[in-house]
């Protein structure tokens, strides 16, 4: 069974700051990966290849990113970590409101928002936190 994480984009004001960083991130990978960094090495780290990791910036999940592998490696300090190699590509979706968390969470697959389609209203026609309300209220 594929699962998903959900994390915080912490300092991350929006898509768009989210993929600046990234390819950053990229273009000073020794190894042409993508990657983000956690301390806890996930316990159902095989279930999350093919998953997503779905990014929540400014209190809702707005964007997702596939997972390729999960890397257990160790620091020179010798305490564990986690690497999630993902995909650089972003995938906006619908937005959900998230309480805050540390960390990350796993969450299963009839839970994930659906991706946008691109030209949809969501999209830029209307705010984002506008849209993720109507939804909520059944008008979009």
């Amino acid at each position: 069974m594929t699962v998903n994480l959900r994390r915080l984009a912490v300092g991350t004001e929006s898509i768009e700051t989210l993929s600046a960083f990234q390819t950053k991130r990229l273009e000073n990978s020794p190894d042409g990966k993508l990657y983000t960094f956690t301390r806890m090495v996930p316990r159902r780290a095989n279930e999350l290849k093919g998953g997503s990791l779905y990014w929540i910036i400014k209190g809702y999940m707005r964007v997702r990113q596939e997972i390729y592998d999960v890397i257990e490696d160790v620091d020179e300090e010798g305490r564990r970590f986690c690497k999630l190699h993902l995909s650089p590509d972003l995938i906006p979706t619908e937005l959900v409101p998230q309480k805050p968390f540390q960390g990350w969470r796993y969450f299963n697959m009839e839970d994930v928002p659906n991706d946008l389609k691109s030209g949809s209203k969501e999209s830029g026609e209307i705010p984002d936190e506008m849209a993720a309300e109507l939804r909520e209220m059944g008008l979009l």
